[in-house]
C-alpha cells in the first residue's frame, strides 16, 4: 500500500481544475474536469452540488475511498472550493491530488509529482494559497506550449486542435489511469508506470 498518501482507510480528495460553463468545456484549461468526469464514470456516480462551492462525488477507486471535487468557481479561485471540500471531509493537504493542464509538458505526456511551484498556473496558485502549503500531489496533463507568439493565457482558453481532439479521449483515459495508479500504488510506482515517453 502507498506510504506517501494517507493510509488505506483514509479518504483522498481528487480535485480536477477547469472553468465552469459550457463555453469553456472543451478548453485546454478544462482537462482536469475531463479527467474527473472519466473517474466519475468509473465510480458510477453523479456529481452533486456541495456547500464548499464545488461539485463532489464520493466513491471508491482501486479500493480506496475518494471524493472527486470540481470547483464551481473560475480557475483563479479554485483554492476556496478545493480546500473547503478537503476541510469538510477532514482530508489533510497530504491527501489532496490536483489534476490540471500543464504548458511545460508536451501534449500526450503526463507528469506526477508532490509539491513544487505553480509555474504560472492560476488554479494551483489559488490552491497553494488556500491550503497554506505546496505539499499536495499534482497530476499534470501536458498541453504543450502555444505556437508562435500566441499568449499562453489565450492558448489555455482555446479548445484542443483537430489533431489533438482525435487523441484526447485516449489521453484523458490514460490520465485517469495515472490518477488511479497514484491512489492505489503511491507516487513512485505511478511515476515509473506513466513517465515513460
Amino acid at each position: 500500500m502507498s506510504e506517501d498518501l494517507p493510509g488505506a482507510g483514509e479518504l483522498i480528495v481528487l480535485a480536477g481544475l477547469g472553468n465552469p460553463g459550457p463555453q469553456y468545456a472543451g478548453n485546454r484549461h478544462n482537462v482536469g474536469f475531463m479527467v474527473l468526469d472519466e473517474l466519475a464514470a468509473r465510480i458510477g456516480g453523479k456529481f452533486k452540488a456541495h456547500k464548499s462551492g464545488a461539485e463532489v462525488l464520493e466513491g471508491r477507486l482501486s479500493g480506496r475511498r475518494v471524493v472527486l471535487v470540481k470547483p464551481r468557481s473560475f480557475m483563479n479561485l479554485s483554492g476556496g472550493p478545493v480546500v473547503g471540500a478537503a476541510r469538510f471531509f477532514k482530508v489533510p493537504p497530504s491527501g489532496v491530488v490536483v489534476v490540471h493542464d500543464e504548458l511545460d509538458v508536451p501534449f500526450g505526456a503526463l507528469k506526477l509529482k508532490l509539491g513544487g511551484g505553480d509555474n504560472g498556473h492560476n488554479g494551483l496558485r489559488s490552491i497553494t494559497k488556500s491550503l497554506g502549503t505546496r505539499d499536495y500531489y499534482r497530476v499534470r496533463f501536458g498541453i504543450g506550449r502555444p505556437p508562435g507568439r500566441q499568449d499562453p493565457a489565450d492558448f489555455v482558453l482555446k479548445d484542443f486542435s483537430t489533431v489533438e481532439r482525435k487523441e484526447l479521449p485516449f489521453e484523458v483515459d490514460r490520465c485517469a489511469d495515472a490518477t488511479e495508479a497514484l491512489v492505489a500504488k503511491g507516487l513512485t510506482d505511478a511515476q515509473n508506470e506513466f513517465h515513460a515517453g
